[in-house]
C-alpha cells in the first residue's frame, strides 16, 4: 500500500458566479507558466516561479476573471457574443482581454463588450457547408448546439494566440473536404501572423502553454479515431508543427523547464513522461500493480481490479506528477490522488494523498508544487500543497 501524504488547504477561492441562478459552468484556474524570460534555475525545496493565473467562470452571457493573487482585486466581466454551449473561451494573462472560440469566428472581446478583433472560419457543425458572418445566422438551429469545437489561449507572454480552427476559409465558403488549421496570431490587433494544416478533425481540443511563449502544445480530440497530439513553434516569420505520439496519448502539461511534457494514453491506462524536443518517452507508469483495487470495492467485483488514470494530472514540480483515478474511484466511493515521483528515469507512486476533508472530481497541478480541485457543488475551488 502506497504511503499517505497529507495535503494542506492554501486557500478557497469563491466562484464568482451562483452557477443555478447564472446556469454557468463550474470555475476553473487558468494558468500560464512563468515564461523564459522570468525564469531562474531553482534548487533544493525552492519552488518554480508560479507564473501568470486567472480564476474563470463562464456563464451564457458573460464570462468573468478574477486574480487570484491580488488581495482586492475586482471581478473583469466580459459580454459572452453567444451562449457558452457554442464553443470555448480564454482570457489574456494580463485579464483585459477575452477571446471566444465559437463555431464560425475567434472573436476578442474587452471589458466594455468592444469587439478588438474577429477571425471567421469554417464551420465546426461537420453538415454546414456555410462561411456563416454571425451567431443568429444558427442560433435557432438544433444541429449547431451539438457542432464540434476548437480551441485558444493566449502564448504565457501574451503577445500571442494560438488557435485551433475549422478550416480554411474561402471565398466561396468553406471547403467541405478541408481539415483544420492552427494559427498563430496578433493578440493585440488579430492578424494572423502564422497559420499551418493541423491534419486533424477534431470534436475538440486543448491548448497547453510552454514557458517559451513561441512554442505551444496541442491536443486534439478526434472521437474513437484517436487523440492528434501537435507542437508548434513560431519563429515570427513561420509556424512549424510537428506531431507526437502516433495519436495514441492525451497531452497534459508542460514541467516548468519547458524540457518535458506528460501525457496519458487515450485509454486512461498509462502516464508518460516524454521529452519536449522530439516526443520521446523517457519514463511510463501502468496503473496496473501501481495503483491498488479500491479498499470499499465489493471483493467479488473484478472489474475494481481495473484502475484508470484521469484525464486530469500535471506537474508540482519538475520531478513530481499528481495524478488520480477519481473517475473511476467514484464507483466504489472515496476518490483518490496520487504523487508520482519521475526522477532517476522512472516513474513511481510514492504516496495516497489525504484530505481533511472529502473532495470531488480530478487534481490540477499549477506547476509551482500547489493543485487545486473543485468543489463538488461547483461554488468554489480549493488550493492544496504538501
Amino acid at each position: 500500500m502506497a504511503n499517505a501524504a497529507a495535503a494542506r488547504l492554501v486557500t478557497t477561492l469563491a466562484a464568482p458566479l451562483y452557477r443555478k441562478q447564472d446556469a454557468a459552468d463550474a470555475p476553473h484556474l487558468l494558468r500560464w507558466p512563468a515564461h523564459q524570460e522570468d525564469m531562474r534555475p531553482v534548487s533544493g525545496d525552492e519552488q518554480p516561479a508560479p507564473g501568470r493565473r486567472l480564476l474563470l467562470q463562464r456563464s451564457d452571457t458573460e464570462l468573468v476573471a478574477v486574480d487570484p493573487d491580488t488581495e482586492g482585486a475586482p471581478a473583469v466581466r466580459f459580454p459572452a457574443p453567444w451562449p457558452r454551449r457554442f464553443g470555448t473561451c480564454t482570457v489574456a494573462p494580463s485579464g483585459d482581454l477575452a477571446v471566444f472560440a465559437g463555431v464560425h469566428a475567434l472573436r476578442a472581446v474587452d471589458p466594455t463588450g468592444a469587439v478588438r478583433w474577429e477571425v471567421r472560419h469554417g464551420c465546426w457543425d461537420g453538415g454546414c457547408r456555410t462561411l456563416h458572418t454571425s451567431y443568429e445566422e444558427y442560433a435557432t438551429d438544433h444541429s449547431h448546439l451539438y457542432a464540434d469545437s476548437g480551441s485558444a489561449v493566449f502564448s504565457a507572454d501574451g503577445a500571442l494566440v494560438w488557435a485551433h480552427i475549422r478550416g480554411p476559409v474561402a471565398a466561396a465558403g468553406p471547403d467541405p473536404e478541408a481539415l483544420d488549421e492552427w494559427l498563430v496570431i496578433d493578440a493585440a490587433d488579430g492578424w494572423v501572423l502564422g497559420r499551418a494544416d493541423a491534419e486533424t478533425v477534431a470534436a475538440g481540443s486543448d491548448h497547453v502553454p510552454h514557458p517559451d511563449p513561441s512554442r505551444m502544445g496541442l491536443s486534439v480530440g478526434e472521437g474513437q479515431d484517436g487523440v492528434p497530439m501537435l507542437w508548434g513553434r513560431w519563429d515570427g516569420e513561420k509556424l512549424s508543427v510537428e506531431r507526437f505520439c502516433d495519436d495514441e496519448r492525451v497531452l497534459m502539461a508542460v514541467s516548468p523547464s519547458g524540457e518535458r511534457f506528460l501525457t496519458v494514453t487515450h485509454y486512461e491506462e498509462t502516464l508518460g513522461v516524454h521529452r519536449v524536443d522530439d516526443g520521446s518517452v523517457l519514463s511510463e507508469l501502468d496503473t496496473e500493480n501501481a495503483i491498488p483495487r479500491h479498499p470499499e470495492a465489493d471483493p467479488d467485483d473484478r472489474d475494481a481490479d481495473e484502475t484508470l488514470w484521469d484525464y486530469e494530472c500535471g506537474f508540482l514540480d519538475e520531478e513530481t506528477v499528481i495524478a488520480g483515478t477519481s473517475e473511476r474511484d467514484e464507483e466504489y466511493g472515496e476518490e483518490r490522488h496520487w504523487l508520482v515521483s519521475t526522477d532517476a528515469a522512472q516513474m513511481r507512486v510514492t504516496a495516497q494523498i489525504t484530505y481533511p476533508f472529502p473532495i470531488s472530481g480530478g487534481v490540477t497541478a499549477l506547476g509551482d508544487g500547489t493543485w487545486y480541485t473543485v468543489s463538488e457543488a461547483g461554488d468554489a475551488v480549493h488550493v492544496w500543497s504538501r
